[in-house]
């Protein structure tokens, strides 16, 4: 507490806090995406090799990178993979957050009916950067609800810091690379924290963000 205090008093140093945060938020994004790459690539190449693909080149059916070619061998591939795969529809909310989802749902609309609550959306559908690299690193976090107007502009982001919310050193600065991007972009951030923050605090909220029909 004495610390949240010492940079509450401090805008300079909560403001270099958060930097290093999303620094370090933005450099682990690029690690774990770069090493995603690599897996998945090393997965195909080996599937096509098993098919009589070149060991020491570039693998049969496999065009230059970009190229349309590569992408429908690619596309093919996948396609395959999840043909012959099982899948099942599973709620996109647990039990919690679709309690906080309705009860969010009601107030917003009450307050102006051109509004609408998006659940779990990725930063990547509603933000964009001319920077390939920062983009990367934001476009597959989600926020748990975003509140759009009725110009279909995400205008404030809501997490629900609930019991599924993990913590740690990796989940604070993927937090603050999502801060971050969002204030950048204009976008207000607000936290729902599970068991505090009531039903009349949760509209006294809504009345704040949403502006009135």
């Amino acid at each position: 507490m004495e610390t949240v205090n010492f940079l509450l008093d401090r805008p300079l140093a909560l403001f270099i806090v958060l930097a290093l945060g999303a620094a370090i938020g933005i450099a682990l994004e690029r690690v774990l995406a770069s090493a995603d790459r690599e897996r998945r690539k090393a997965y195909w190449r080996g599937r096509n090799a098993a098919k009589g693909g070149k060991p020491n080149g570039r693998q049969v059916g496999e065009a230059a990178k970009g190229s349309p070619a590569g992408s429908a061998d690619f596309a093919a591939d996948q396609l395959k993979a999840v043909s012959r795969a099982t899948f099942t529809a599973r709620s996109l909310l647990n039990k919690s957050e679709a309690k906080v989802f309705a009860a969010l749902d009601q107030a917003v609309i009450a307050r102006n009916p051109g509004w609408q609550v998006m659940a779990q959306v990725s930063l990547g559908e509603f933000l964009q950067s001319r920077d390939d690299d920062a983009f990367r690193a934001i476009n597959s976090k989600r926020v748990d609800f975003a509140l759009m107007d009725e110009h279909c502009r995400v205008v404030h982001a809501l997490e629900y810091q609930g019991s599924g919310h993990h913590a740690g050193p990796s989940a604070a600065a993927r937090d603050a690379v999502k801060k971050e991007a969002l204030r950048k972009a204009g976008i207000g951030y607000h936290e729902i924290v599970a068991g505090h923050t009531t039903a009349r605090e949760l509209r006294a909220l809504v009345e704040k963000l949403v502006v009135g029909n």
